[in-house]
């Protein structure tokens, strides 16, 4: 018994002290991106088998206020929205709302070349349709509020890039075309449907559809680095990002989120695993990009990831489905991103928990 007593022991206090060591490498790395322990920060959380087994924050919520940031504060998550986006247009597949072979002008019918162009398409950015961040013409509305139509309208009419399918390159306006038609096949607002089926399913209490009007507790502020300082982050209209990159979230509510894709709490798994293929140009090249993720590896293990960036705030998440190894970290100032960040952790994580 004493022997059985000391083997528990001395397992137990080798778990503690991988536990710190592994506790000690991340905050050395995320202190180094992180420097000012009095400037805007960043959040992170690693999960493991759907499990917190680490979540720190660092640095300021809000400077004016010198209000520090933690674990539980809300970020502007920004292209990470087109996880929910892509998932939201499956949910309505499943329902029997739409198809992602259909095309677009099934749904906006004056939409140019909108027969060739198909929801697929959209999801995997091969539409070759105009990029509206890309056009000069964006600073004129970037502060109005703006209908899904009147987004897709602003960018429709742009010469296209390429044919439909023949290259893969990342669209903010392919996502915008999605919102559009997830209100059109629902009947109802992206908001509420985003909501109803996907965080309200997902026990989401902290996520929203972003807005800088409402009192949102625990909000964290956005910033910019100049050359004299640190200023507040820009204003934009969140109707201008719309289904592309509006979303707000906090490291619990993008783990329920995580959890409830692993559990098929939002669709069936067949209907799930169309996000996580890898699909092909007309040429038959194979492109690293299923519904809503980039799909990749890190040392040959293969990773669901996606970043995301819009004024003020930045974001990344790296999921590891062979080892159920969840990564996230969020930064309210553009001047420090987390992405290569959160893929080193993901790496320390990969090699300390694998004995888990």
């Amino acid at each position: 018994m004493q022997k059985l007593f000391l083997l528990c022991f001395t397992v137990l206090l080798s778990i503690t002290s991988n536990a710190q060591h592994l506790d000690q490498k991340i905050d050395s790395l995320i202190k180094n991106e992180f420097k000012e322990a009095n400037g805007p920060g960043g959040v992170f959380l690693i999960a493991q088998k759907g499990k917190p087994v680490y979540k720190k924050a660092f640095g300021m919520a809000n400077l004016e206020l010198d209000a520090k940031l933690n674990t539980n504060s809300i970020f502007q998550i920004g292209s990470m929205t087109k996880q929910f986006t892509a998932i939201a247009i499956l949910i309505l597949e499943e329902q029997g709302k739409l198809k992602v072979s259909d095309p677009i002008s099934k749904y906006i019918p004056s939409y140019p070349n909108g027969n060739n162009i198909t929801i697929h398409n959209l999801l995997i950015h091969t539409s070759g349709i105009k990029d509206f961040t890309k056009m000069k013409a964006l600073s004129d509305i970037a502060q109005k509020e703006m209908t899904p139509e009147q987004m897709v309208d602003f960018f429709k009419n742009e010469t296209v890039d390429f044919a439909p399918g023949e290259k893969f390159d990342y669209n903010n306006s392919g996502y915008v075309v999605l919102g559009d038609i997830i209100e059109l096949a629902s009947g109802g607002s992206y908001e509420d449907f985003i909501q109803k089926n996907i965080f309200d399913k997902a026990g989401m209490g902290h996520s929203y559809y972003a807005s800088d009007r409402k009192i949102i507790k625990n909000r964290a502020f956005g910033y910019h680095k100049k050359s004299s300082g640190y200023v507040n982050k820009t204003i934009i209209n969140f109707s201008v990002p719309f289904s592309s990159g509006s979303l707000m979230s906090t490291l619990d509510d993008m783990l329920a989120w995580q959890n409830a894709l692993n559990k098929n709490l939002l669709l069936s798994s067949k209907e799930e695993t169309k996000a996580f293929t890898k699909y092909k140009l007309n040429n038959g090249q194979e492109i690293e990009y299923g519904y809503g993720w980039h799909l990749k590896n890190i040392n040959g293990i293969a990773t669901r990831e996606h970043g995301g960036s819009i004024f003020g705030f930045k974001s990344m998440a790296v999921y590891i489905p062979s080892k159920d190894i969840y990564v996230v970290g969020f930064s309210n100032c553009d001047c420090n991103s987390p992405t290569q960040l959160v893929k080193d952790i993901a790496k320390l994580a990969v090699e300390n928990l694998k004995n888990k």
